[in-house]
């Protein structure tokens, strides 16, 4: 599902996820296995997909793997929805090469952070998102992202390069809904509102929320596609009991506990999670994250059975 935005592009809806990349034994990128997963999105429905986001494992990649990535899924998707590419460094010349590569390998559209590790002005993250639309000449997508890059996107500056025609859209993993229902409200040119959060999509649907960028839609990503088909068609109570199989099934996400990071415990529970159900061979994730242990793949298993998805 698409509508014309002020960047001159097909701007997104619907469900988008943000896909997990498989990796082998050794660390490297499972081609097989990634496909499997494309075709697994493609079957669930979905209406996009968002390569090298913080699901992907971007920030563990390197650049000859982000390269695979790329390569992989433009030649596998072939056009049948459109391909969004992470583009995510710490600073502008940084993140052009990124756009280099992915405008070559034919993605739709590009998807940025605010700079990071250097301390910035807004007028700097400004001229980052112009430069990166003007160089790259594809569809923009801010990714507000505090949690990792330490500055909130605001609604003025995300309107403002908006009606620039600089910003196509927000994926906005910020978790202020006051700020994401300030942008919903205040754009004039066309602009896609994506939410990143897994838990609250029938909210932020309500809100006038264009979609959702869901790390859990890798392991359901026909639950995903039934709540906003619910959505759009109005019956919000359907929406909201899909939402709240969701809910629980990200349950999956908190299994590895104080015993590793977030980020460990999160793509280790989706990667478990999708190996469990055959979708890919290995359920490892990049160095230095800590892998779940049998115990905790074992509680994903139950986790997954109760979502009805063994």
């Amino acid at each position: 599902m698409s509508m014309p935005n002020a960047a001159g592009s097909a701007a997104l809806s619907g469900v988008i996820p943000p896909v997990c990349t498989p990796l082998t034994p050794d660390y490297q990128v499972d081609v097989a296995s990634f496909v499997r997963l494309l075709d697994h999105l493609l079957d669930g429905g979905v209406d996009g997909l968002f390569v090298l986001g913080s699901s992907s494992e971007a920030a563990y990649l390197t650049d000859a793997q982000r390269r695979v990535v790329l390569e992989t899924v433009v030649g596998h998707v072939a056009g049948q929805v459109p391909v969004l590419a992470g583009v995510i460094d710490m600073t502008t010349p940084r993140v052009l090469e990124h756009v280099r590569a992915a405008v070559a390998a034919g993605v739709s559209g590009v998807v940025a952070t605010a700079p990071f590790y250097t301390r910035t002005h807004p007028a700097e993250i400004r001229l980052h998102f112009r430069t990166i639309a003007a160089q790259g000449g594809l569809p923009v997508y801010a990714y507000d992202l505090p949690v990792s890059v330490h500055t909130k996107l605001g609604a003025g500056l995300l309107l403002e390069l908006a009606a620039e025609g600089v910003l196509a859209g927000v994926k906005d993993s910020s978790g202020d809904d006051g700020g994401m229902r300030a942008v919903i409200m205040g754009r004039e040119a066309p602009f896609s509102v994506l939410t990143g959060s897994e838990v609250t999509v029938d909210s932020a649907l309500w809100m006038g929320a264009d979609g959702v960028v869901p790390g859990l839609g890798n392991v359901d990503p026909h639950g995903y596609v039934e709540l906003y088909r619910c959505a759009s068609r109005g019956d919000w109570e359907a929406a909201r009991a899909e939402q709240e199989r969701l809910v629980r099934l990200f349950e999956i996400v908190k299994v590895g506990g104080t015993r590793m990071g977030g980020s460990s415990s999160g793509l280790g529970a989706f990667k478990a999670a999708l190996h469990l159900r055959g979708v890919i061979d290995c359920p490892i994730t990049a160095l230095p994250q800590i892998p779940l242990n049998h115990d905790e793949i074992g509680r994903i298993g139950k986790l997954l059975a109760t979502a009805g998805l063994l």
